[in-house]
Parts: structure tokens; C-alpha cells; sequence
């Protein structure tokens, strides 16, 4: 007996191979199955495959926005190959190959992995746009000057972010004295998860804290770990699905979002609700970012 047998091709959104070329898509999708310096619980290299998976499973028309947001062209890269002459090295290599994203005019969006491989996509990014400000969503400051041996550690992302633009942190509930004391001295901004509740125009104050172009990194754990336990360090006291999207429509409403990453997803064998929040988190940001284009008529 002969026939075909039918295949989700295994990209995000789970496209056809002829909807999700290179050469007419405008965003591209960089996995990174990396982390090294991952040091609680490890597991955040299996991130990016989970993600993919969970998209594959999804609606494409998304009820909020009333769009069809995959319309404006997915390309999923090949995840990036990890290598062990440490994280320094892996940054360079994400650096390259998001450089040649936005050399090609595309919008870049990183699957990690650890959030050490967000300083790569900044410093590619900011070499096009040297005035760029960073929005970390995150339950930790990671603003130490240096963790384990290695200014490149995860524990180091928003430090590494603020010493090429400004940075404003939102959901911060874990740091250290040092890192504390470095946020009372004005180095970035930061709104603490306990002040969320206290503030009730903190989306406006991120907003403000911003220059225009912005690029945002969400480490998952800036949820709370009742809806996203699948995380290498739970911190109680998160943000909610619906504060996280209403921010993140706001930044995009307001700023201009030139990229973003996804990263610390580290999955739970049999639970897979965190790996599909993940994939319909970036799939409801790219929506809201390129909202105008479909309010414009030009995608339906």
C-alpha cells in the first residue's frame, strides 16, 4: 500500500513550507537551545524545541486582535548550535546571526535559552539603532557585574543591557544587596513586582522610562509560577497572562519595537500549559506590534 503522509512542518505557527520562506517573511525566528550557565535548574536548552512544538498547536487568528498575524511572513531559522568555549562566545555567534536579520531588513525574535543570550540580539540591534532602550520583564535584577567566573553569565543580563542603553526592569522581586544598591544609584530603572500593586499607572511609567526604540526581553519567570511553574527559578509573586499582554500592548502602542527574545522556559515533562503560554505570548506580541499594518488594510 502507497500514499502520502501529511507533516506539520516544524516551524513557528506550524506554516507550510511555501508560507514561511526567507524571502517573504518579516519576521525571523532564531532558536537557541543554550544553557550553560543556567544555575539553579537546568533544562532551559529544551526551551526553544518546546516552543516550537506548542505553536504548531495553535489558532492563527487571534480573537483579541481580529487578525491573522502569521500573514506578515515566519521564517524559522535552524536552531543555533551551542558550543562550549563558554557564553561569551555563544553571545557572539547569537550577535552574528541576528546581525544578518536586521541587515535583511527582518524582525528578529529569539527563542532561548538562558537570558545570557539577550545581550547577543542587543548589541547586534543597537549597532542599527544606537539609541535603543531595553524593557526587561524578569522576577530577577541580574545586574551583577560578574556570576561564577563570567561577566556573561545569566545572572549578568541586565547589567551587560544597561551598559549599552537605558534599561527599565519591571517585575523584579529577587536581587541581591549590591544589585539593589546599584538600582538606588539611578543605573536603571526598576519597578519591583511588590510596587506593581501600589502603582496603579505603572504601565504609563514604563512607557515614559522608554526612549522610543525599544527592545524587549521577557524572561518567563516575570510570570507568576501558579501559570508558568516551567521555569529554572520560580520567584512568588508574578505578574498574570492579562497584566504581562496589557503591558506589552501598551510598550508596542506607544514605542517602536524593533525585536524581542523569549527565553528560561525550561520544560516539565507531561505539563505542557507553560510551553504553550510561551508560544502564544510571542505569537500575541508580534500581533500587537504589527497591529497598525492590519488596522491599515495592507494584511488581512
Amino acid at each position: 500500500m502507497t500514499g502520502k503522509f501529511s507533516t506539520v512542518p516544524f516551524n513557528f505557527g506550524g506554516l507550510p513550507r511555501d508560507q514561511s520562506r526567507w524571502e517573504n517573511s518579516r519576521v525571523v525566528f532564531l532558536p537557541v537551545p543554550y544553557d550553560l550557565t543556567s544555575t539553579y535548574l537546568p533544562g532551559s536548552r529544551r526551551g526553544p524545541l518546546a516552543i516550537l512544538e506548542a505553536s504548531t498547536h495553535m489558532e492563527l487568528f487571534d480573537e483579541v486582535l481580529g487578525q491573522e498575524t502569521y500573514r506578515i511572513g515566519f521564517h524559522t531559522l535552524d536552531a543555533l548550535e551551542a558550543v562550549a568555549a563558554g557564553p561569551g562566545e555563544m553571545i557572539d555567534r547569537v550577535e552574528k546571526h541576528v546581525r544578518k536579520v536586521v541587515q535583511a531588513a527582518k524582525f528578529p525574535v529569539l527563542i532561548g535559552g538562558e537570558h545570557s543570550l539577550t545581550l547577543g540580539a542587543a548589541r547586534a540591534l543597537t549597532k542599527k539603532h544606537p539609541r535603543l532602550s531595553f524593557l526587561q520583564l524578569d522576577a530577577h535584577a541580574d545586574l551583577r557585574v560578574s556570576y561564577e567566573g563570567t561577566p556573561f553569565s545569566h545572572a549578568c543580563a541586565g547589567r551587560r543591557l544597561s551598559e549599552i542603553g537605558p534599561l527599565v526592569q519591571v517585575g523584579i522581586r529577587s536581587l541581591t544587596r549590591d544589585e539593589y544598591l546599584y538600582i538606588r544609584k539611578g543605573a536603571v530603572k526598576t519597578l519591583f513586582g511588590h510596587d506593581l500593586a501600589q502603582t496603579p499607572d505603572w504601565q504609563e511609567e514604563v512607557c515614559r522610562s522608554l526612549l522610543p526604540e525599544v527592545y524587549v526581553t521577557i524572561d518567563l519567570d516575570v510570570l507568576d509560577p501558579a501559570i508558568m511553574p516551567a521555569v529554572g527559578t520560580p520567584e512568588p509573586g508574578g505578574l498574570d497572562w492579562r497584566s504581562l499582554t496589557s503591558l506589552l500592548h501598551r510598550v508596542a502602542s506607544q514605542k517602536k519595537v524593533v525585536g524581542f527574545d523569549v527565553v528560561e522556559l525550561t520544560p516539565i515533562p507531561g505539563l505542557i500549559a507553560p510551553d504553550f503560554l510561551a508560544a502564544k505570548l510571542i505569537y500575541r506580541f508580534l500581533g500587537q506590534i504589527f497591529a497598525p499594518e492590519f488596522r491599515r488594510g495592507k494584511r488581512r
